[in-house]
């Protein structure tokens, strides 16, 4: 049975933090030999508060598959940052939506300053969690029930798992593969993305 990814979209997201998991999901496979004849285990969409072209970081034009309304039951929900975080903390439906959602889901997961939407929602209190290294002490100051985390790329507390800046993401991702499909899996992922799976966790700044 496919795993359905949800990665959320906002104005002026960041677009590695988004593209890097979409493209770990859409790419892993679980029989190598038979890359080009099989799916991916992972379905992946694009949701966005309303209908319409969403504009990412630097102008990036992105077409999302469904709004929150419209957005189909989840498995994984992926929550990026980017500088539109700024606004959309203050976004009580879309907070809404990702406390709602993180109740159904069976992995939470955030990139960079998405940890930040995740903590106005209520969801990283009593947990360890990270951020973008310029974001460490924001995140401190914003929730002092919650762990902040400075030396690990990539955190995992039970089924919420946040990642450092923007190529964090990949890493995050890649941890989801392997949750799911084992770590095989997930190592043949990168290799096809010729991208080295990330053997230490320790932040790399």
């Amino acid at each position: 049975m496919r795993k359905r990814v949800g990665i959320l979209v906002f104005p002026d997201v960041e677009v590695l933090d988004f593209c890097g998991p979409f493209e770990v999901f859409s790419v892993t496979r679980l029989d190598e030999e038979r890359r080009r004849e099989t799916p991916s285990p992972f379905e992946v969409m694009l949701v966005a508060e309303e209908p319409g072209t969403v504009v990412a970081t630097g102008g990036l034009r992105v077409m999302p598959d469904c709004t929150l309304d419209a957005c189909p039951p989840l498995d994984v929900l992926v929550v990026p940052g980017g500088w539109g975080t700024r606004r959309e903390l203050h976004n009580e439906r879309l907070l809404g939506w990702i406390r709602e959602r993180a109740g159904q889901v069976e992995t939470l997961t955030s990139v960079c300053t998405g940890s930040m939407l995740l903590g106005h929602a209520g969801l990283l209190d009593g947990r360890r969690a990270t951020t973008h290294w310029r974001s460490l002490d924001w995140m401190r100051t914003s929730f002092p029930a919650v762990t902040v985390e400075d030396r690990l790329h990539v955190v995992e507390d039970g089924t919420v798992i946040t990642a450092a800046g923007i190529s964090a993401g990949i890493d995050m991702a890649l941890r989801v593969v392997a949750r799911y499909f084992g770590e095989p899996v997930a190592r043949a992922t990168a290799r096809h993305m010729e991208y080295p799976f990330p053997e230490d966790n320790r932040r790399r700044v």
